[in-house]
Order: C-alpha cells, then sequence, then structure tokens
C-alpha cells in the first residue's frame, strides 16, 4: 500500500495541475468511498459566502462539473458572482485538493445527456422539487413527487429548463499532502500566461 505521508516535493509533482490531479484521484478511486464528492463555495452580490458538498460528474482540462437546480441558491449566487472555489477532501489519503476559478454553465447537450442516465427517481425529484425554496411539510413534497410521477407515467421524463449544469474552469490548484509533524506539504499550480507556474506554500 503506498505511504500517503510521504512528502509532496516539486520535482515528483507533474507539470500539469490536471495530470496531477487525474494521479491523485486515480488513487482516491481506489480507497476513498465517494471520490468524486467535493465542496462547492460561492458567494452572493451581498458577499455572504455559503458551501455545500455535490458529486462532480466530469471534469477534463475545460473544468469541473456538476448539475443542480438553476433556480437552487447556488445557482442564484453563481449567475450573480460567476466565481467559486471547489475542494475535494480525501482524509484516508491525508490529502486535499483546493481548485478556484470562474464558472459557466454547460451546454443545454451536455445537461440533456447527463439528465438522462440519471435514474427515473431522480429524474422525477427534479421536477418535484423547488430546491432551497420552503415547503410546508415533506407530505407536501411527496405529493409534488406522485404529481409527477403520474404525469409521466407512462413517458420519458424530459430535463426540466430550470436544471442543468456549471463548470467550474481553474485558475489556480493546491495540492495538500498530510505530514505527521503538521508541517504540510502545500504546492499551488496558478496560470502564467499559457503555462502553470508552480510554488509551495507554507503551512
Amino acid at each position: 500500500m503506498p505511504d500517503y505521508s510521504s512528502p509532496l516535493r516539486e520535482t515528483d509533482a507533474a507539470g500539469s495541475p490536471f495530470e496531477q490531479f487525474a494521479a491523485w484521484y486515480a488513487e482516491a478511486s481506489g480507497a476513498v468511498r465517494v471520490p468524486e464528492a467535493m465542496a462547492v463555495a460561492s458567494a452572493g452580490s451581498d458577499g455572504r459566502p455559503s458551501v455545500r458538498m455535490v458529486l462532480m460528474k466530469g471534469w477534463d482540462e475545460k473544468g469541473y462539473v456538476f448539475f443542480t437546480q438553476y433556480r437552487s441558491r447556488k445557482a442564484a449566487e453563481l449567475e450573480g458572482n460567476p466565481r467559486a472555489a471547489l475542494l475535494f477532501h480525501w482524509d484516508d489519503l491525508g490529502r486535499q485538493v483546493r481548485i478556484e476559478g470562474s464558472v459557466e454553465r454547460v451546454s443545454i447537450e451536455e445537461g440533456d445527456a447527463y439528465f438522462a442516465s440519471r435514474s427515473r427517481g431522480a429524474q422525477i425529484g427534479a421536477h418535484a422539487s423547488y430546491q432551497s425554496q420552503p415547503v410546508e411539510s415533506r407530505e407536501v413534497l411527496d405529493e409534488q413527487v406522485r404529481a409527477f410521477s403520474e404525469l409521466y407515467r407512462d413517458r420519458d421524463v424530459p430535463r426540466p429548463l430550470t436544471w442543468g449544469g456549471y463548470r467550474v474552469v481553474p485558475e489556480s490548484f493546491e495540492f495538500w499532502q498530510n505530514r505527521d509533524d503538521r508541517l504540510h506539504d502545500r504546492l499551488r499550480y496558478t496560470r502564467d500566461d499559457r503555462a502553470w507556474r508552480i510554488e509551495r506554500l507554507q503551512p
């Protein structure tokens, strides 16, 4: 088993943060129950921050994708202030990855393709739940689910126009490796023109 408390040195790090993420994510996939779980932090126009856990549903050099209701609180904040910070915390490996960048909506085609891959229950739920809005009781929510289940009983469930994805386009990464002496290794990647620059941060 790899020694996950071993040092993270600049000489061992990939030149691209996407390559470094791929290597760490592959190891996390074999050791962590839900490696794709990530925190998404956003802020409203008043500057007040909020954070929540979501599931990453895809990533490449264009960015990191998750899906939500466009009428949710996070969507309202991202539309008004299209910047976000992500955090992957892989405790079993003693690792964290922080990503900061701008935010954009994914294409309609991407949204449709992912929505079609969801379970029918999750598809119905996307119609029935007015995410982040108050509801009188669980029974009211359950009734909304029943109503949409009946509406689409004999046909495919279409993607709601109020549901889709966001892509966080990275501008910086930080790779954090635990060290038992609390002098943790922190390597930050920032884009310098078209290249990525690596620098060490003090713990």
